[in-house]
């Protein structure tokens, strides 16, 4: 199996020989507050009803977010996570044109490539910004559209009036638009959501995931909105029936009423962010102006970085194998302060 992520801590282990501190996974960006203890909580009183098979309708899960955003609760639908949601979308539409951005999170493009989805590429230039020209590959020979706002992986955002008007141009060229928006929540600035706009058009669909807010990437959980019933109902029925556990279904509502922990990890992750991006820069690093809990760099001509720093026992993201990037292109999570400093010492020594 190709290895299109970070995260991989089981093969990657030879780190551990270098140095008894164990690995230290700069590749997965996941909120450095760890898991929730009421979410915690929450899956080990579950697993009293995991004798049980799973709500198939996710019924509580979706009642809670309903509740959350104030929709009605046939507008959403769970499964493992994001990525299954891309796969069962992709299988539900089996769209003949899709536009996708480059680089951009490679789960689209694998979950095109299952269906036979001729994919046209919108190259990003320069700043790696998504900007107007793409309008123009826009028309109504696209079935599907994907965007991931912020992006990944350079965690940049797109301008909300260019963001707006790619959505009023998907509408008129009859374009699915996929909005990932998995990653919004970290950026403290929520109301670029498009949410709003779900009950206006059935041509948009948005992603959303537990995964990275709540530090649960091992319980596999996202969700997706649209007011397509039609849609919705063609992709519960292209994957399995039980697509959310019990434990995870448990995570889920109860990770929705942790305000406050969200709160903080959203001042935290600015604050630390800034503080890496200096210490990038000043290690010599190109770094983008990311928004999320991550950091896009590249390291000019240096194309071994991420073997550099294995033996300090530290795994960086390398992102060469994002469509339109060279080897010398990284990618960090943003964590606790004593994990970055402990980042920022490693690239002194081996840069």
């Amino acid at each position: 199996m190709k290895l299109l992520h970070g995260g991989n801590i089981y093969e990657e282990s030879i780190a551990e020989k270098y140095r008894g501190t164990g690995i230290l996974d700069f590749s997965a960006n996941i909120n450095p507050l760890g898991m929730p203890e009421r979410v915690k909580n929450a899956v080990i009183h579950a697993l009293e009803d995991a004798v049980h098979y799973p709500d198939p309708l996710c019924r509580k899960l979706r009642g809670a977010l309903a509740a959350e955003y104030g929709l009605p609760a046939e507008l959403f639908i769970c499964g493992n996570g994001g990525a299954d949601l891309i796969y069962r979308l992709v299988y539900a539409v089996r769209p003949q044109r899709a536009l996708l951005t480059a680089p951009a999170f490679a789960e689209y493009e694998e979950a095109l490539k299952q269906t036979g989805t001729a994919r046209l590429f919108h190259e990003l230039q320069g700043d790696l910004e998504v900007r107007q020209d793409i309008l123009m590959q826009m028309d109504s020979s696209v079935d599907v559209m994907f965007l991931c706002n912020p992006n990944n992986p350079t965690g940049l955002l797109i301008d909300q009036e260019l963001l707006l008007r790619i959505l009023g141009e998907a509408v008129r060229c009859g374009i699915l638009l996929v909005l990932d928006e998995c990653f919004l929540d970290f950026t403290g600035q929520e109301e670029r959501s498009l949410i709003s706009y779900i009950k206006e058009t059935k041509n948009l669909f948005i992603l959303k995931s537990f995964t990275k807010m709540y530090a649960m990437p091992g319980l596999r959980l996202g969700y997706g909105i649209s007011s397509n019933r039609e849609l919705l109902v063609r992709m519960e029925a292209a994957g399995q029936c039980w697509g959310v556990s019990v434990p995870a279904s448990a995570a889920g509502i109860a990770a929705l009423g942790e305000r406050e922990y969200k709160q903080r990890a959203v001042r935290l992750v600015k604050e630390e962010r800034a503080y890496l991006k200096a210490e990038l820069e000043a290690a010599g690093m190109q770094v983008w102006d990311g928004q999320a809990d991550y950091l896009f760099f590249r390291a000019p001509g240096m194309c071994d970085l991420y073997e550099r720093l294995l033996p300090w026992g530290i795994l960086i993201r390398r992102c060469e194998n994002y469509r339109g990037l060279e080897a010398d292109c990284y990618r960090v999570a943003v964590k606790d302060h004593e994990a970055n400093e402990r980042l920022a010492e490693a690239l002194k020594q081996v840069v």
